[in-house]
């Protein structure tokens, strides 16, 4: 049975949809097909859907989506009845849940409706789908006591209407009234109840939204820039002096476009860092002559400068009427709204009360969410050499957002300070250390110096080494001012990773250091090792890397069935190739009686089960194993990157393993998203001590 969640509001501006978000996030992370129900509908795009399909991949028809809009809706209720006006509804649900295994099903807004009692009319329908009600109510600008108050009249309101509530959520609270308000209504409700403090990057509009709103023309600014959170607006009329001072992070300044002088002025402050701006809007439809836009766009680029026709006061009245929205447009909000969500509500116990269907399937957007989940449960320190590389930034900005680790970020500290500005990201919550400068140089010098001495390494050598962003961040590993290290997105391999060899050094139980990748198929996580590290492993090293990746593989949830590959199948083949891999496969059972292993196996026996039935029936890990062990590096490199590429895999690494303390290696040509996962996973090794 297709088990549905009703997330509804019981007034407006009560911030739901970042509730909405942050379930579709645990739907998401449990089972593969979640599907999305809104019954009542307004005209015009609904950018809440859009953020959810674009974000989450999902394949559902646009049409299925609604079911009535609100004016079909008041007629129907007007003229045939609300038992006519449900019963339509509930037909248009069960046309969509009988294809999903979960549907969130998005309440009505109170907004702008002609729908009597509108609160009776969701908890109707929540009943006739057989959902469960989370309510949403909102809480800015009210006193603990109202906000306690409104929260029960609503619970009791949907109880008395027979709905069963999954739980109830306070939003947008002061956040010096979170935490009483959470008791007192923790102590009265037999529901949990969840408090979330208001957050103003969410309600911020971007520069962009803002732009569109007034009609605004871009001058200068690109779409990094645009879609800044003007977090406060500045108003121009104050000398430079003063006004530079009454700058505040992520402001937005607003000013008549003849006055040059705040218009630099501004842009060299966010050049210096101090404070960074969202961008300028300039009134009255008056611009700055090309020279000074020149000037502009070389202090900070990237920053919008923006024209629009309005004066300064009525532009005022519109800008403090605007408040952001989350949309497919704006991904650092939804970063951000799902941060604050996984921060303050139970969501695995959430999960456990929604009671969804676990699935045996696990896609490539369940596993990322997973890494996530576990990195964010235990947080560690990661370490990111390459501060001021954008891709890295990003994802730093993501990591933040989300609460996934703490971070810390190498490079000259004013240039990823301006560059994070440039980009938009906030890096208020990580530390950030110059290597050159650094007061730890000296410590790490002399700490390498000792570790190299039979190397003939000197103090002075040693000075200039440990400068290099990658020696800098290894040895903060090894002495435990950071618990891992990723890097490699601009650097190579070899530089990455020689550090962590020569510093951090193997395991006590490891031969040698391996990798291996995730590869991420349509239903299942397979592990293939080793496809980046070791050319031409011999018997000894491949059955090392393969108790490796059984142990990788076990660390993050996938249940090691180990096929040793080979171009032969069983007894079938000989020769040196051959037996290497026999050879390897013993010491395996040897070194490790209770993995289940099976070797020499061709690729197609080891994960198709009716090959493996012909070919070695009976097998424990024939046809369905789950780490593929390569002979070498040739093999294991072109076969991930062929189903990487033809299979449209996700492959998530490599993932380093062996050394005492987790180091990872990007590709040069990773994507954001890439350096996020690769940091969550280095964080959740992290969690294991070395042993």
């Amino acid at each position: 049975m297709t088990r549905s969640v009703y997330v509804t509001g019981i007034d407006r501006g009560d911030g739901r949809q970042v509730v909405e978000l942050g379930v579709m996030e645990l739907l998401t992370r449990q089972v593969d097909r979640v599907g999305v129900f809104r019954p009542l509908v307004h005209d015009g795009p609904d950018r809440l859907f859009d953020l959810l399909r674009a974000r989450y991949r999902l394949s559902q028809d646009p049409a299925t989506v609604y079911g009535l809009d609100y004016h079909e809706a008041s007629a129907v209720q007007a003229e045939q009845g609300t038992d006519e006006l449900v019963s339509r509804l509930v037909e248009r649900f069960h046309q969509v849940a009988r294809d999903y295994e979960v549907v969130l099903v998005l309440g009505t807004d109170f907004a702008d409706t002609q729908l009597p009692d509108e609160l009776a009319v969701n908890a109707r329908l929540a009943n006739e789908f057989g959902a469960s009600v989370i309510p949403v109510v909102g809480g800015r600008k009210q006193t603990p006591e109202s906000v306690h108050a409104e929260t029960r009249n609503a619970y009791r309101a949907y109880e008395v209407l027979g709905c069963d509530v999954l739980a109830m959520v306070v939003n947008r609270v002061a956040a010096q009234d979170r935490e009483e308000i959470r008791e007192s209504l923790t102590a009265h409700l037999p529901v949990p109840t969840y408090v979330l403090p208001d957050e103003p990057a969410l309600s911020a509009p971007t520069v962009s939204q803002i732009t569109q709103a007034l009609g605004g023309e871009v001058l200068l600014g690109d779409d990094a820039g645009l879609a800044r959170d003007a977090l406060d607006f500045v108003f121009g009329g104050a000398m430079l002096p003063a006004f530079i001072k009454a700058l505040t992070p992520g402001c937005l300044v607003v000013t008549p476009g003849d006055r040059a002088d705040l218009v630099v002025g501004s842009l060299a402050a966010h050049s210096a860092g101090t404070p960074p701006i969202a961008g300028v809007l300039l009134t009255l439809d008056e611009r700055p002559g090309e020279e000074i836009l020149t000037l502009s766009d070389r202090l900070a680029p990237g920053t919008p400068v923006v024209a629009v026709k309005g004066g300064s006061f009525p532009t005022a009245g519109e800008l403090f009427a605007m408040e952001g929205k989350l949309n497919a447009a704006t991904p650092r909000k939804a970063e951000t709204a799902l941060g604050l969500f996984e921060r303050w509500v139970d969501t695995a116990g959430l999960l456990e009360r929604v009671s969804a269907p676990s699935s045996d399937r696990v896609t490539p957007m369940m596993f990322e969410h997973k890494l996530l989940e576990r990195a964010r449960a235990d947080k560690r320190r990661v370490v990111l050499p390459e501060g001021t590389e954008e891709r890295v930034l990003r994802a730093a900005d993501v990591l933040l957002r989300r609460g996934v680790c703490d971070l810390t970020l190498l490079g000259p500290v004013e240039q990823i300070r301006k560059k994070a500005a440039d980009l938009g990201v906030d890096l208020v919550d990580s530390q950030l250390i110059d290597p050159a400068t650094s007061q730890l140089r000296d410590r790490f010098a002399a700490e390498y110096a000792q570790l190299r001495a039979h190397k003939g390494v000197t103090v002075e050598l040693a000075y200039d080494v440990v400068a290099d962003v990658n020696y800098f961040g290894t040895l903060m590993v090894q002495g435990g001012l950071a618990d891992g290290m990723v890097s490699g997105s601009v650097h190579s391999t070899a530089a990455t990773i020689r550090p962590a060899f020569e510093i951090i050094k193997t395991k006590p139980d490891a031969a040698i250091v391996s990798s291996v990748f995730f590869m991420c198929l349509a239903d299942k996580v397979l592990v293939y090792g080793d496809c980046a590290v070791n050319p031409d492993p011999d018997a000894q090293q491949l059955a090392d890397i393969a108790v490796q990746a059984a142990a990788t593989a076990e660390q993050f949830g996938v249940d090691p069935r180990i096929a040793m590959l080979s171009y032969s199948t069983g007894t079938s083949g000989s020769g040196a190739d051959v037996d290497k891999v026999r050879k390897a496969t013993e010491l395996v059972r040897e070194r490790r009686s209770d993995l289940k292993i099976e070797g020499p196996i061709q690729y197609d026996a080891a994960v198709e089960p009716s090959v493996a039935a012909t070919k070695l029936p009976g097998s424990e890990v024939a046809g369905q194993a789950s780490v593929l062990i390569f002979p070498d590096l040739n093999t294991g490199n072109n076969t991930y990157k062929a189903v990487q590429r033809s299979a449209r895999a996700i492959a998530v690494g490599p993932v380093l393993q062996g050394l005492r303390k987790p180091v990872n290696d990007l590709s040069r040509g990773a994507l954001v998203q890439d350096i996020v996962n690769t940091v969550a996973i280095t964080a959740i090794q992290a969690q294991t001590p070395a042993s």
